[in-house]
C-alpha cells in the first residue's frame, strides 16, 4: 500500500461513464501499489465520465523513475497486472470501460480532471462505438516444420564433376526448400483467406506486429499473423467458431483465439502531463 506520507501522483486505468454501480465495484477494488481505486469527476456536474485512478508512490512513477522502471521487467509485470485486473473488474461490474495505456500519470487529480473536460466529447464518442463491444485476439502460426524461405546460399553454384556426393546433397537440400516454400506459400494464402473471415464476424481489425523471440512465449511454430477483433459481445462464439472453422484442414497451419478481452486495442490514449 502507498505511504500516505510519501509524495504520490494519480495513475489512472480506464475512462468510464459514470454511474452509481461502477463507483461501488471501484470501491472494493485494490490497484497498482495496492492502493484503492477511485472514481475522479470532472468539474462540470452534467458531465457522464470519471477516470477509475489510483494514487502511488511518485518516486517509482513520476516521469524519470518510471523511464528507468520499463526495463525491471519484474517491477513491469507486477504493475500489468494490477493494472488489468483493475480494468477486467471494472468490466465485468457491467461499466462501459476505455481502458488506458500502462502506466498513465498525472502529477494530481485536478490535471486529471482538466484533462477528463479537454477531452470529453472525445471520450464518450470512443465509448459509444466501443460500448457493448470486446477484444478478441486472433494469432495465426505455421508449424515448426514450415520456416520463412530464405534466399539459398547455393543457388547458381556449381560443383566439380567428380563431387557426386557434393551434388546429391544440394539437390536434396534444393528439394527440400521448394518443399517448405510452397507449404509457406499454402500457410500464407490460408492466412489471407481466415484474416477475411474474421473481418467480416467483427466491426473493426488492428493489425499487431507478428511476435519472434521470446515475445512469441512458448507456442511452437512462427507467428505469421497477430491482430485485434473488435466484436459485438454477443456474437463471440460465432466468432471464434467461424474462424477456427476456417483454419480446419489446412496442413502446416495452427490458430489461437484469445479472450474476450477489455478492448485495449481500439482505445485511443490520452496524452498525460509530465508528473513532477
Amino acid at each position: 500500500m502507498t505511504d500516505p506520507t510519501a509524495p504520490t501522483v494519480v495513475y489512472v486505468y480506464a475512462v468510464l461513464r459514470r454511474t452509481p454501480e461502477a463507483a461501488a465495484a471501484a470501491a472494493e477494488m485494490r490497484g497498482v501499489a495496492g492502493d484503492p481505486v477511485r472514481l475522479v469527476e470532472p468539474a462540470d456536474p452534467a458531465s457522464r465520465l470519471a477516470f477509475a485512478v489510483g494514487h502511488v508512490p511518485a518516486a517509482d512513477y513520476a516521469e524519470t523513475p518510471l523511464k528507468a522502471h520499463l526495463d525491471d521487467l519484474d517491477w513491469m509485470e507486477s504493475t500489468v497486472r494490477s493494472h488489468h485486473a483493475v480494468v477486467a473488474a471494472l468490466v465485468a461490474s457491467g461499466a462501459a470501460v476505455l481502458p488506458l495505456r500502462l502506466a498513465t500519470v498525472y502529477p494530481d487529480e485536478e490535471r486529471a480532471r482538466q484533462a477528463l473536460d479537454t477531452r470529453r466529447a472525445y471520450f464518450l464518442s470512443l465509448l459509444d462505438r466501443l460500448t457493448g463491444h470486446v477484444e478478441l485476439g486472433v494469432k495465426i502460426y505455421a508449424t515448426p516444420d514450415i520456416t520463412p524461405p530464405e534466399p539459398d546460399p547455393d543457388a547458381g553454384r556449381d560443383l566439380p564433376a567428380g563431387l557426386g556426393v557434393g551434388r546429391a546433397y544440394l539437390s536434396i537440400r534444393r528439394r527440400r526448400q521448394r518443399r517448405n516454400e510452397e507449404a509457406w506459400r499454402t500457410v500464407a494464402q490460408a492466412a489471407v483467406h481466415l484474416t477475411q473471415t474474421a473481418r467480416t464476424l467483427a466491426v473493426d481489425r488492428v493489425s499487431h506486429t507478428p511476435q519472434r523471440g521470446s515475445l512469441a512465449g512458448p507456442a511452437p511454430g512462427t507467428n505469421v499473423g497477430n491482430d485485434a477483433y473488435l466484436v459485438p459481445a454477443d456474437r463471440v462464439d460465432a466468432f471464434r467458431t467461424g474462424v477456427l472453422a476456417a483454419a480446419e484442414g489446412v496442413p502446416g497451419l495452427r490458430v489461437e483465439v484469445t479472450g474476450p478481452w477489455a478492448p485495449y486495442s481500439f482505445a485511443l490514449r490520452p496524452e498525460p502531463e509530465p508528473a513532477a
